[in-house]
């Protein structure tokens, strides 16, 4: 590209619980970029699901989160909105020839899931982040713990069922999980991040309320044992050639590190790096590119994990590949902490996504010639 801009377009918003999470992202994201680098393009995903594309960003950035709410009257950032159906998603590939490259940042389903990283893939789009199937592996927390299984990374003992199952026979399943795992317990949606709609279940009569819950957000549920442990957690960055960040650790004020305690403070601390053992910052540095690798991972993911520091035991928890991403997320932090800006992490991610585009493109798609 020599010379020019980088013409980057951000995705953000999206049909999800983590919409204003995204719109936090986007935000931040927009006024770190280097100017003289980089063109941006706001691409708005509204609650129904309809894509607004704003005009690209001359030097004139939205100084405040409502700004990025995008509709075809406004003019919050510009003229030249264009208003994109939820039901013509096809299209949205016009969008490619505006743009050189992605940043997706909508949270959650319909956003980390594979389905925008599918959309950018038909569309032949370089993007920032994980690719189809390690973005589906790493929102769905029951397929993602079964792949982890697979290549032998500790984990904590775990019972996945449908909300069908549920539905039918909840005495059945409520039976299983006393058996297998007691109380207490955590009980997820396997579909969803930030923490929605996870609950910590101490009996009977709490565990019926959480898988109730839980089963508001998805068809796929996970309950997990409690073990006594700290939070620990890790940013990783690469393609092939993995480095990883300093560990940080989550001390939440509450019994857990759930929605509120995540993004509206709620006594939660950060202690960036952890006072933990040099051995365990190894092991924990190991695993994540074990689990990064496992699920063909690229570009950015933060890993998370407990430490039974009584024991010395560690059990990853869970990969997330579109962590949030202001500068006062835990990931940003964890490569401030390690020497990279916040800055620069966009672009290495920018880099990396075109390297990978790039290396996409040497795939033979015919046998004509082969011998």
């Amino acid at each position: 590209m020599g010379t020019e801009k980088i013409r980057l377009g951000i995705i953000y918003g999206g049909k999800s619980s983590e919409h204003e999470v995204s719109l936090r992202t986007a935000l931040s994201i927009m006024k770190a970029v280097d100017a003289n680098k980089y063109e941006v393009t706001p691409i708005y995903v509204q609650l129904d699901g309809s894509w607004v594309k704003g005009e690209a960003l001359a030097g004139q950035l939205p100084e405040k989160i409502d700004a990025l709410r995008l509709t075809t009257g406004d003019q919050a950032t510009g003229s030249g909105q264009e208003l994109i159906p939820a039901s013509k998603p096809a299209s949205l590939f016009s969008i490619g020839q505006q743009v050189d490259v992605i940043f997706p940042v909508v949270h959650g389903p319909n956003g980390e899931d594979g389905t925008i990283q599918g959309m950018l893939e038909l569309a032949n789009l370089p993007y920032v982040g994980t690719g189809v199937m390690a973005s589906a592996v790493g929102m769905d927390k029951w397929m993602m713990k079964t792949v982890f299984a697979q290549v032998g990374l500790p984990q904590v003992k775990y019972v996945g069922l449908l909300r069908s199952q549920w539905e039918k026979n909840p005495e059945e399943v409520a039976e299983n999980i006393e058996r297998k795992l007691g109380y207490p317990c955590f009980v997820k949606p396997a579909n969803m991040g930030s923490s929605v709609g996870i609950s910590k279940a101490k009996n009977r009569a709490e565990l019926v309320q959480a898988l109730n819950l839980a089963a508001r957000f998805d068809r796929r549920l996970i309950v997990e044992e409690f073990v006594q442990a700290r939070e620990l957690e890790i940013g990783v960055l690469g393609n092939e050639e993995l480095v990883t960040s300093v560990v940080g650790e989550i001390i939440a004020a509450k019994e857990f590190y759930d929605y509120e305690a995540k993004y509206k403070g709620a006594g939660t601390e950060l202690s960036i790096p952890a006072v933990i053992p040099e051995h365990v910052a190894d092991g924990i540095a190991d695993i994540a590119k074990k689990a990064f690798q496992a699920l063909d991972g690229s570009g950015l993911s933060r890993v998370d994990f407990f430490w039974d520091e009584k024991n010395d035991k560690l059990y990853i928890n869970e990969v997330n590949t579109m962590p949030g991403f202001t500068p006062f997320s835990m990931y940003p932090m964890l490569f401030q902490a390690a020497g990279v800006s916040y800055s620069e992490l966009i672009d290495r991610l920018v880099q990396l996504a075109l390297e990978r585009h790039a290396d996409k493109q040497r795939n033979i798609v015919e046998a004509e010639g082969l011998e």
